[in-house]
């Protein structure tokens, strides 16, 4: 007598409500921006990846609104069909321009970047080395791609070598994937030492710039920029959903990366193109980027502010190393994490808590942005402060 077949799904909601890691949606109402509303009322918004605060710019808003009247609301099909657009290259030309490659293309997310970048690359006799905190998507790209996949401890650079030296022989073709922020801790990739060990072992190098874009470097191009590793050869991969406001994603690398992705990245091929005004506000906001770095100064300002005050008047609340907008501290479980994340809502303050499996150990998140005013990182630090005096 066979069972039903669809039980299980319910005892294992089950289990993860036992272990506190259950999830469910907050509705945001409104323009995005430092304050949004939440469930009715006005928070200050420290859960955003709108590092620049230009999701709710009147300029991109404008910009998508006139490609709505001259496109329509829809691509209405695949790029290598009905879907593409002059203004789909426009934008990828204004992001080989900024982060100074031969040419880039555009995915319909950045999720779908890396599936289909990664799967075009390798396959089933090929090695990929990733970064034991990477994205899910860069994990689930090389799970869908069918090559031998291995995780080195982040950011180790002697385990990726002695992995490396093992194995590279035995393997056609070899790929290092990692994020260049880590979203869930802040911190940077190795990038140069990661480039060098490419060089050294004949390994194709990707990096994830989803957190960087518009962010680090003189000029927002990324962590490339950063490091000063502009021009070397490399896969580099972003989305426009971040600091750049919009939606999307992109590679940017060599003109024949770039032409041999187009032949060969399923997801870029098999799916709907961009929209003329996720399109259309992507590219208003790379203008503003590369017209506006007070933005960016601004947004680094907040950073060292928050920085500064928390290890004054906050010194038990250890942050995680970072180097980025992202700043995290860790709580001793997922109930611990939830319970500070309700107090701080109460509190006005919209930083939510980060469970597993999403992260090996719970914390709260605090994403910092470009837009939020000194009274804003006045009332987080007062927020913490309060919780962390109940606490004790």
């Amino acid at each position: 007598m066979f069972t039903n077949p669809y039980a299980w799904i319910e005892e294992s909601l089950t289990t993860i409500h036992r272990a506190d890691w259950y999830r469910s949606v907050q509705t945001i109402h409104g323009l995005p921006g430092a304050t949004v509303l939440l469930e009715g009322r006005e928070v200050i918004n420290f859960a955003s990846n709108d590092y620049l605060g230009l999701a709710g710019d009147e300029r991109l808003i404008a910009a998508a609104k006139m490609a709505i009247q001259e496109l329509g609301t829809g691509s209405t099909g695949s790029r290598l069909l009905s879907g593409h657009r002059e203004l789909h290259r426009d934008l990828e030309r204004a992001i080989a321009s900024l982060k100074q490659t031969e040419d880039a293309v555009v995915f319909s997310s950045g999720y779908l970047a890396n599936l289909g970048t990664i799967t075009a690359l390798v396959g089933k006799r090929d090695f990929i080395l990733s970064d034991l905190y990477n994205h899910s998507s860069l994990k689930n790209g090389a799970i869908l791609s069918g090559a031998t996949t291995i995780e080195y401890p982040h950011c180790d650079i002697e385990a990726l070598r002695i992995k490396l030296s093992q194995q590279r022989q035995n393997y056609r073709r070899c790929l290092i994937i990692t994020d260049s922020v880590f979203s869930m801790d802040g911190d940077l990739c190795p990038l140069p030492a990661l480039l060098e060990i490419a060089e050294e072992f004949s390994c194709m190098l990707l990096i994830d710039e989803a957190h960087a874009t518009g962010v680090l470097g003189n000029t927002g191009a990324g962590c490339v920029e950063h490091f000063g590793c502009t021009g070397r050869q490399l896969i580099q991969i972003g989305t426009l959903s971040k600091a750049l406001g919009s939606l999307g994603g992109y590679v940017a690398g060599s003109k024949t990366l770039i032409d041999f992705l187009r032949n060969r990245a399923p997801t870029w091929i098999y799916t709907t193109a961009l929209s003329g005004a996720d399109t259309a506000a992507a590219l208003t906001a790379i203008k503003i980027v590369q017209q506006e770095p007070q933005r960016r100064a601004k947004l680094w300002q907040n950073i060292a502010q928050l920085k500064q005050v928390m290890q004054q008047q906050l010194p038990k609340l250890k942050l995680l190393p970072s180097e980025s907008p992202i700043l995290c501290f860790q709580l001793p479980s997922a109930a611990d994490a939830l319970t500070v994340g309700q107090q701080l809502k109460h509190a006005g303050i919209f930083a939510p808590a980060i469970r597993p499996p999403t992260v090996s150990t719970s914390r709260i998140r605090i994403s910092l942005m470009a837009t939020h005013e000194p009274t804003h990182i006045k009332k987080l630090v007062e927020a913490l402060s309060s919780i962390s005096t109940q606490s004790n």
